[in-house]
């Protein structure tokens, strides 16, 4: 393993020894690295202010270009990979980058403060050839909060942009070369990193992983790093020793696997996202407000369950799809069904040592109804009052055949209710059923009151959205959803 953190900025590779490796991007680049157009807004990564993007090698053979926050990004993160951030988009020249001309030319910033990070999202837009439109230029700058309300005209430098020459950085040229010297500047092995006597271990494979935790049998585990990050900002965490899953190969990937969706720990929600809407197209709006892109690009499906988070949005939708968690320790792998995964409050079956390896979802059958909803204050980047997923599969004489119930945001833990479930399942699906449903759930429920939502807007909304599912899959097609249903 290495010893220093290596990346490439502006072609040029950097390398970095001595620093504290539960420093941030963000904290890198406005000190050492000389770099203060990227603004820190919230240290959080909910506002987009310190957007940059991560070019990494892809499973396809090509570079992956993501926006990312670098404000809760460790630095060591960066090692084996490319940087851009907003000084690095002008030619050489002076001639601006399309995303940064489109942004002059349409009046888009006002306070400027923003901008920077609205840019580099704009600039990720671009290279990967994001479809025109609102609603989709506002799911991939959702994660970019402008303060001075500027939306219209930046939403217009989106479109202006793609009408504009190249100018400046390209972040798909020279793909082949810019891969092979990120290749050789990672070398075969991972990186074990020290500097102030606290260590960072980014391990390559499973066995190396084994290593990593023998040497440092307490170390806190990260993958994304999306809630580690704020320990660090928020919290003033100051961690001793830290190993990274990311760049472990046998986490990484989504495959098929026959009848099963097979889906690596480490793979992120941006990665995982084509693939669960296309076999499951009533996922899709609940993955797309799984926090802003910058977050999707970096956080972890075994990430989101690890943390045994009760209001995170991923548990209750494996929980509905009826998902198997392949566990791993030193050699040893066994699997656990998720519902038998959360134990208590921030609690899990995981044993010392041990990793969530894989997530295996088994693919829907005919017949089967699977929607999620999430009610929250705002549409984007918030945290759920409550998240309800349902599964059902219906037989040939519209019987409910299976049934799986999910919540999340109503107690310790995410919720699944085989009680109620076993209501719908033999019954015909109508509206005598439904009815049964809404008592049982009423019953079954002894929702949280917190500051997000009281306890009896919890218990009426986890029953009105059955009634909601009822009506869209049931009675007739889907409604078309707006980003003004919450």
């Amino acid at each position: 393993m290495a010893g220093r953190i290596s990346f490439i900025l502006d072609g040029r590779v950097q390398e970095i020894d001595g620093v504290d490796p539960n420093t941030t991007v963000l904290e890198w680049l406005r000190g050492p690295g000389g770099r203060r157009g990227t603004k820190e807004g919230c240290a959080e990564g909910d506002c987009g202010a310190c957007t940059v993007v991560v070019s990494t090698p892809d499973a396809a053979g090509g570079l992956s270009c993501r926006a990312v926050n670098a404000c809760i990004r460790p630095v060591a993160t960066l090692d084996g990979c490319e940087l851009a951030t907003i000084e690095s988009l002008a030619g050489a020249d002076g001639a601006l980058h399309p995303a940064q001309q489109a942004m002059v030319e349409c009046h888009g910033s006002q306070c400027g403060f923003c901008t920077p990070g609205f840019v580099m999202s704009l600039c990720a837009m671009l290279h990967d050839a994001t479809p025109p439109g609102d609603e989709a230029t506002l799911r991939a700058l959702a994660g970019n909060l402008c303060r001075c309300t500027g939306y219209r005209p930046i939403l217009a430098a989106a479109q202006r942009m793609r009408e504009l020459p190249p100018a400046g950085l390209d972040l798909s040229s020279d793909a082949a070369p810019r891969r092979a010297r990120l290749e050789a500047l990672a070398g075969a092995g991972g990186l074990r990193y020290v500097a102030g006597g606290r260590r960072w271990f980014a391990p390559r494979d499973l066995a190396e992983l084994d290593a990593a935790l023998a040497e440092a049998p307490g170390a806190v585990l990260v993958a994304g790093a999306t809630d580690l990050g704020l320990e660090i900002t928020k919290k003033h965490a100051r961690l001793d020793a830290m190993v990274s899953l990311a760049d472990v190969a046998e986490l990484r990937g989504v495959r098929d696997d026959g009848a099963i969706l097979d889906i690596g720990a480490a793979a992120t929600w941006a990665e995982a996202h084509a693939k669960l809407a296309m076999l499951w197209p009533g996922l899709d709006e609940l993955v797309a407000r799984f926090a802003g892109l910058q977050v999707r690009n970096v956080a972890t499906i075994g990430g989101n369950l690890a943390n045994a988070s009760p209001i995170g949005d991923g548990a209750p939708m494996l929980l509905a799809l009826d998902a198997e968690l392949e566990l791993w320790r030193a050699g040893r792998a066994r699997r656990v069904a998720l519902d038998r995964f959360f134990l208590g409050y921030r609690r899990t079956a995981l044993e010392p040592g041990e990793v969530i390896a894989r997530i295996r979802v088994p693919k829907p059958r005919p017949g089967a109804r699977v929607a999620a909803y999430k009610a929250s204050r705002r549409i984007d980047s918030d945290i759920a009052a409550t998240c309800a997923c349902f599964a059902l599969e219906l037989d040939a004489g519209g019987r409910v055949a299976a049934c799986r119930i999910a919540y999340g945001g109503m107690a310790a833990v995410p919720l699944r209710l085989p009680a109620v479930e076993a209501i719908a399942t033999g019954s015909r699906w109508d509206a005598a059923l439904d009815a049964r449903m809404v008592e049982a759930l009423g019953a079954a429920m002894r929702p949280i009151d917190d500051l997000r939502a009281s306890a009896a807007y919890r218990r009426r909304v986890a029953a009105a959205l059955w009634l909601r599912f009822a009506a869209e899959q049931r009675d007739g097609a889907p409604r078309a959803r707006t980003r003004a249903d919450g």
